[in-house]
This record gives structure tokens, C-alpha cells and sequence, in this order.
């Protein structure tokens, strides 16, 4: 391979507008870093909202240098691979994590990675004001026919995940990092608002396989709560909050409020719901927050502090906790056949990322393919 090769890759030039479909260099993988031929590339309910106005909303977080490649979820086929890789070859089906961390602050080298001081989400955007050079390194997303990225944040995929699946794991991810952070043992109740989104379904089908016994969902539509009850009838229970607030139906259909609550909500919600979520706790219950919900809430920590109880918040999710999901979802012991792809060439990713307000609630599973939709298996 030489650098005169090319690919062909969509990238914005200028925050607001359409992206271009373009031929760029070829990327060459060197020391750990291998190349990955994407199949599939997530596209997130989000990304309309963050190319067009993230330079306003979060201004101290840097999006990646213009013109750029986006795409937060890619999976696909690792084709070559840099002289230091010894665990990945060509040929390996993947999930790329676009979690980004330099690997050399305190942090990094206590294996915390997602508390790195600059980390990024490679293809999509800084989470610190220093997380520019994280970005630099690796400015490929995946809305591009092959990508670069570090082998430590390779997820290996079973035979029978198909690559539109494994492109979900961002979402299905932040939920089941959100499991591991309430600590729910089987047996144990859990509140999701928010459940028939794309957040809140994904982290019931986790909750499902992890034994929690009762779950307890949100959300406005009743169709789309359906859908989500009839997943599981006999452990789940559904909402809508047009009939009532959150806490006044969980105690009334529970023993004292739940073990666990997770808020799915995007940050455009209002903040009662968060808040009817965290009252319909039980004595040392716990809260995890991975919808952003935003702005100043008030929260009375006194009474926190009186019931033994605790408020994470949680944004993403570790190579390892993605390892974990690709073998419950290998060995069926989570069933991510509920989600419906919906799949685009990427010469029509506009239209992608405009069409997600067509969305079927958290069932739609929106796909960019720069492959054609070829090999999806």
C-alpha cells in the first residue's frame, strides 16, 4: 500500500452543511494501530444536532479539525494491521470504539481510560478542551470506506453478530456501562426513562440478560411502550407520563421504590421526569444518568445523604464492557433481533442523518454502509 492510494470517505467542511462525497489518502496503520475496512457505520439520533450546532452549544470541546470525517459507531473487517499489533490480523470482524485516551496521563496508566484528561470521540467530538490532539491522532470516523484506529480498542465479533448490530454497540453500550455502575444483582428492580428510545431500549435488553427481575419503562408514546412490553410482558412494565408522574406509579406497583434507575432522556427533556426518576428510589438505591440531561437540576443531596443513596453520572463504555456485549449477544443470552436496520449507501448520508426523525423509536437501527450493503453477516 502506498499513500498515493485512495478512499472514498463523507466529510463536512463547514459546520452546518451537507457533507461531500470525496477521495482521500489511504490511511497506513504503523506501531499498534490497524486499519479497518468499515461495513457498517452507526448513525446516531444525535449527530444532526452536533454538526450543526456543537461549536455553539459546547464551545470549550473541540470538534475535529474541518474538513472531517465523522462517525461515531464503525464495524467491520481489520485489513492490515502496524508491526506492534500482535492480537488482531486481517481478516478479524470488529467493532471500533471511538473512545480516544493518551494512554500516558494518571489516569491512562490506572487503567481508567475514560477518565483520560483528553478524551475523545474519534469521529464525533472532544469531551475536554485539550482533547483536540486525541482527534488529530485519529481523524478518521467512520463514515469513510476504511478507517485507522488503536488495536486496544478493538472489540472482537462472534460469527453470528452481523456487522449492522455490532454498529449499535454506542448506544447498547452506554446503557450496559450504565448497568454496571447501578450495580444491579439479579433479582433486582430497575426504572429506565426513557426505555423505548434508542438509550433506554438497549439497556433493558441488557438488564434482561443480566436477571434483573423487574423493569419498569417510560417514555410518552404508548405504541412504542407496547412494542418494549411485549419484549418481556412478564418482567417488564410500562408508562407513559402523560397519565401522571414517574414516582407516584413505581411505588404503586413496587415495595418502597426500585433498586436502580438509569434517566435515558436527551437534554432537551424537561426536568421532572429526572427528578420523579430519582424520588422513586428505594433506601440505598442508586441513579445513573446517561441521557444528558442538562442544566442546573435541583437535586435535594441532603435527602441523598439520608437514604444511603447515590447519583453517577456515565458517558460511554470500555473496549473490555464492549468484549463482554459481543459474548452475551454471541451466545443469545441478549437478543438484539428486535432492531430494525434501516440501511444507506454513503453516498446518501444526508439523507440518513436527516431521515432520523422518521425513526421508530429506539427499534430503528439507522446504517450507513460504504460497502453497498454487501457482507452484513
Amino acid at each position: 500500500m502506498t499513500m498515493t492510494q485512495t478512499m472514498t470517505a463523507a466529510r463536512m467542511h463547514a459546520v452546518g452543511e451537507p457533507m461531500v462525497i470525496e477521495e482521500v489518502p489511504l490511511p497506513i496503520p504503523t506501531g499498534a494501530d490497524v486499519r479497518v475496512r468499515v461495513h457498517s457505520c452507526n448513525i446516531v439520533p444525535n449527530l444532526a444536532n452536533i454538526l450543526a450546532n456543537w461549536t455553539t452549544w459546547f464551545p470549550q470541546n473541540p470538534l475535529p479539525a474541518l474538513p472531517a470525517i465523522f462517525g461515531l459507531d464503525p464495524a467491520g473487517v481489520v485489513e492490515a494491521v502496524g508491526p506492534d499489533v500482535r492480537e488482531f490480523a486481517p481478516g478479524d470482524r470488529v467493532y471500533v470504539n471511538p473512545g480516544r485516551s493518551c494512554g500516558a496521563c494518571k489516569e491512562c496508566r490506572s487503567g481508567k481510560i475514560m477518565h483520560c484528561q483528553h478524551f475523545a470521540f474519534a469521529g464525533y467530538f472532544g469531551l475536554t478542551p485539550t482533547s483536540g490532539q486525541m482527534l488529530d491522532r485519529y481523524p478518521y470516523g467512520g463514515l469513510a470506506e476504511a478507517m485507522l484506529a488503536p488495536a486496544g480498542s478493538l472489540v472482537r465479533l462472534p460469527d453470528n453478530l452481523s456487522f449492522n448490530r455490532a454498529a449499535r454497540f454506542g448506544y447498547l453500550g452506554t446503557g450496559y456501562a450504565a448497568l454496571q455502575k447501578a450495580r444491579l444483582e439479579p433479582g433486582s428492580s430497575l426504572l429506565i426513562n426513557g426505555i423505548s428510545g434508542t438509550l433506554g431500549l438497549g439497556t433493558a435488553l441488557f438488564a434482561l440478560a443480566q436477571g434483573v427481575t423487574t423493569i419498569l419503562g417510560t417514555g410518552r408514546n404508548r405504541e412504542l411502550l407496547e412494542r418494549v412490553r411485549a419484549i418481556s410482558p412478564e418482567r417488564i412494565q410500562v408508562f407513559s407520563t402523560d397519565d401522571g408522574p414517574i414516582d407516584e406509579w413505581v411505588r404503586r406497583v413496587t415495595d418502597g421504590g426500585v433498586d436502580g434507575y438509569i434517566s435515558a432522556l436527551g437534554p432537551n427533556t424537561p426536568h421532572a421526569p429526572f427528578l420523579e426518576g430519582l424520588r422513586s428510589l428505594r433506601r440505598g438505591g442508586r441513579a445513573v444518568n446517561v441521557g444528558a440531561t442538562a442544566g442546573d437540576v435541583p437535586v435535594d443531596v441532603h435527602h441523598l445523604m439520608d437514604q444511603q443513596q447515590s447519583l453517577i453520572g456515565s458517558c460511554w463504555f470500555s473496549p473490555g464492557e464492549g468484549q463482554e456485549m459481543a459474548a452475551l449477544a454471541g451466545s443469545g443470552a441478549v437478543d438484539l433481533s428486535v432492531f430494525e436496520d434501516v440501511v444507506f449507501g454513503l453516498e446518501d448520508v444526508n439523507d440518513a442523518i436527516n431521515g432520523l426523525e422518521n425513526r421508530n423509536g429506539g427499534f430503528s437501527n439507522y446504517i450507513v454502509s460504504p460497502t453497498g450493503g454487501r457482507e452484513h453477516v
